[in-house]
This record gives C-alpha cells, sequence and structure tokens, in this order.
C-alpha cells in the first residue's frame, strides 16, 4: 500500500533544486492596462471611423420617391426628389422591379439644383427588360 503525505502543505509543489531550470514567480494580472489599451483602440477606430464617414459618406445627398407611374413591358416612369447641397448636382441610381422582386432594369438619372435651391425634382424613365411592378430610388451621391 502506497503512503500518502499529510505534512507537504496544499499549493506549490516542490522541486528538486537544480532541476527543471528556474522557477518564475506566476505572472501578475493587470486589468487596468488591459482596460486603457482597449479604451485606446475603440477611440482610435472611433476617429478613423468619424473620418471615412467625413469623406465618403455625404448626408446632404438623400434621394427619396414621390410616385412611378407609366408601366409598360419596357418601361417605368420615377418621380422623385433629391435633397442636394444649395447649387450641388446628385446622380442617383433608379431601379426597377417584376413582381417577383428580380431587378428587371436600372439607371442612372443626373439632377442638378439651381443657386441657393436644395430640393430637386425629377422623373426619369427607367428602360426595362420585363414588365416592372414597382419603380425605385435606390441611392443618391454626389455627380462627378
Amino acid at each position: 500500500m502506497s503512503e500518502t503525505h499529510t505534512t507537504i502543505t496544499p499549493g506549490a509543489p516542490i522541486f528538486p533544486p537544480g532541476r527543471y531550470g528556474r522557477r518564475r514567480e506566476p505572472a501578475r494580472r493587470r486589468p487596468l492596462l488591459l482596460a486603457l489599451v482597449v479604451a485606446v483602440l475603440m477611440a482610435v477606430l472611433g476617429l478613423a471611423a468619424a473620418k471615412l464617414y467625413q469623406q465618403y459618406g455625404d448626408p446632404e445627398y438623400r434621394g427619396e420617391l414621390i410616385t412611378y407611374s407609366g408601366i409598360t413591358d419596357s418601361r417605368v416612369v420615377v418621380d422623385f426628389r433629391v435633397t442636394v447641397p444649395p447649387g450641388g448636382s446628385a446622380t442617383c441610381l433608379l431601379r426597377a422591379r417584376s413582381r417577383d422582386g428580380a431587378d428587371v432594369g436600372h439607371v442612372e438619372a443626373t439632377v442638378t439644383a439651381g443657386p441657393g435651391q436644395r430640393h430637386v425634382t425629377a422623373r426619369h424613365e427607367v428602360p426595362t427588360t420585363a414588365r416592372p411592378f414597382i419603380g425605385e430610388v435606390l441611392r443618391c451621391r454626389p455627380a462627378g
């Protein structure tokens, strides 16, 4: 029968001196340092996102559908309103979809606002490859 020594305190094991290399103390956890690194990383990512939004995301160009009409087997007429900076131009992507949701036609339409004008109303025909069910304004961006 093997014998169990009860005189060794539980915890760290005891190794013979000179064997297994030098023992290191367990590393301390540094939750404050980790929290600081995460906070700095979040700040840098937030600044990068703000810069990219400022550079590429322009909220001043916004298109909205007024109505669609003139539906035939080969076209739909889309009436829409675009908000642009005063005197600016916008290129809007118009799309026609069939009853089952398939894209049957799309076209880019450019509209220009007059001096001091921020809202432009336009009408544009979207040619289609099949009978459309609906006309839409997908997005507007600066003309260029």
